[in-house]
């Protein structure tokens, strides 16, 4: 491909292997991308050209002699990717969306998916836009304003991994890392047409913690269900700052991608037993996916795990963690947030003990049915989003409360109450020209086996890329 910016991981590990193309034509290819392209979504709120150049120059020495004498290479060496604004990164940054952050300090630590994709010779490209602490769905900050959807500039990407998203569709890197504690990785893969996995939580290690609490975590973002395994190769391995974290248990993601879903048991749920006001364009191809998957083997029963919509759950704890990010900050400092967040934390303020005791047992028993749920079954097919990408507007375009926070969103923040892993991959475009997302939901530590059945349903659609120049 003469334009390497729209080369999988996967390619272009192949490419450097056989000699085809190198890290540096990459990486030149890309950052000119990023130049042409950032100034329309915004998805980079910093991007260091000189430190991702360097990195591509020793990645291509050690293209060059891995082909001259088989030295080893790193199972990312010379891949560009790029780093969400909530993860520390050495030498760089980490704003977090917010003017309540000062930049003039100390950044020399990396958080342990950073570590673990330097040490695997990732090109690390910069960081991506989030909203002020990856407060909501959507992306737009104070600090670095509004970012925007590649198939069309007057939607939202999706958030808080917005730009995360936004970068991978629109060819500015291949890889990206985001958060999601309540569809944060999965919301902008559904509204940008990518895949994004939420792994098991624990599975990959973090550090900081987040402040809300263990509904977060960590996952990759990726044009395709081989590029987001060979991250999970990466960056799951063990780090000792993360108490939380699972043992390493050396698992190959790539292993079995390509066993199929014969004999897998799926249970369809279209609505989760609650959700209303489903786009038709997205009920219809879920329901196609739900035939793609009998016709690729699976048992398929359309069956609802019979819960409650948990939102007030996901939103309760979720303000209580703003409230606790919000009162470590000066008055100086809160006066300068983003009203969302300032108008969450407000909310959570007004939560006590009683009533968050009373969420986090609600919690557990959700948490048990799951477990108990998928005995029955392997997967749960549902939509990503209930809605396709809405209009991208600026910070506190509208009151905060918990419908107008998650409300449009009923099939992600479920998974992250049970901490099930769940991807979210591309299931064509509505009839305006918007992706579409469907989320298959593993058993709990089930992560390879949801990529599995990701990988075989993939085969079922063509791969598709936006014109972003024209995407307005």
């Amino acid at each position: 491909m003469s334009d390497l910016t729209q080369c999988t991981a996967v390619q272009l590990l192949a490419l450097y292997r056989n000699g085809d193309a190198s890290p540096v034509e990459v990486t030149q290819q890309v950052l000119q991308r990023i130049a042409r392209l950032n100034p329309l979504l915004n998805a980079f709120c910093l991007v260091d050209a000189e430190a991702a150049l360097h990195s591509a120059r020793v990645s291509e020495q050690r293209w060059l002699a891995h082909r001259h004498s088989g030295a080893a290479v790193g199972a990312l060496e010379g891949v560009p990717a790029s780093i969400k604004d909530l993860i520390l990164t050495r030498g760089w940054p980490t704003l977090r969306g917010s003017r309540t952050v000062n930049p003039q300090q100390s950044w020399d630590v990396d958080a342990p998916v950073t570590a673990r994709l330097r040490e695997a010779g990732a090109v690390l490209l910069g960081k991506t836009t989030t909203p002020e602490f990856g407060c909501k769905g959507e992306t737009n900050s104070l600090l670095t304003g509004i970012s925007r959807n590649p198939w069309n500039t007057a939607h939202t990407p999706g958030g808080s991994s917005g730009g995360a998203s936004a970068a991978v569709t629109a060819g500015l890197g291949p890889l990206a890392v985001g958060t999601d504690g309540a569809g944060s990785v999965r919301i902008p893969a559904a509204f940008c047409g990518n895949v994004g996995l939420k792994p098991s939580f624990g599975r990959v290690p973090a550090y900081p913690l987040s402040p809300f609490g263990s509904v977060a975590h960590l996952g990759p973002l990726a044009m395709s269900v081989g590029d987001v395994a060979l991250m999970m190769n990466v960056i799951t391995q063990a780090d000792a700052r993360d108490w939380t974290s699972l043992p390493f248990d050396g698992m190959d993601y790539t292993a079995q991608l390509n066993h199929g879903a014969q004999g897998l048991r799926v249970a369809y749920s279209p609505a989760l037993g609650y959700a209303r006001n489903i786009h038709p364009d997205i009920a219809a191809a879920v329901a196609k996916a739900a035939q793609h998957l009998r016709d690729l083997g699976a048992v398929v029963e359309q069956v609802d795990p019979a819960i409650d919509d948990p939102l007030d759950i996901t939103t309760g704890l979720w303000f209580a963690g703003a409230y606790q990010v919000w009162r470590t900050l000066s008055a100086q400092q809160q006066a300068q947030t983003d009203p969302d967040f300032a108008a969450q934390a407000a909310l959570g303020e007004q939560l006590h003990a009683n009533a968050l005791h009373q969420l986090t047992q609600r919690r557990g028993a959700l948490g048990s049915h799951m477990r108990q749920f998928m005995q029955r079954f392997d997967l749960i097919l549902t939509p990503s989003t209930a809605v396709p990408a809405f209009k991208a507007l600026p910070a506190g375009h509208s009151p905060m409360n918990s419908a107008e926070m998650l409300g449009w969103s009923p099939f992600s923040y479920p998974f992250n109450l049970s901490q099930q892993p769940a991807v979210s991959l591309p299931c064509g475009l509505t009839q305006d020209g918007l992706p579409m997302g469907v989320q298959l939901v593993g058993p709990m530590f089930g992560d390879a086996l949801v990529l599995r059945a990701a990988k075989a349903l993939e085969t079922c659609y063509p791969l598709l890329r936006p014109v972003v120049d024209q995407a307005h």
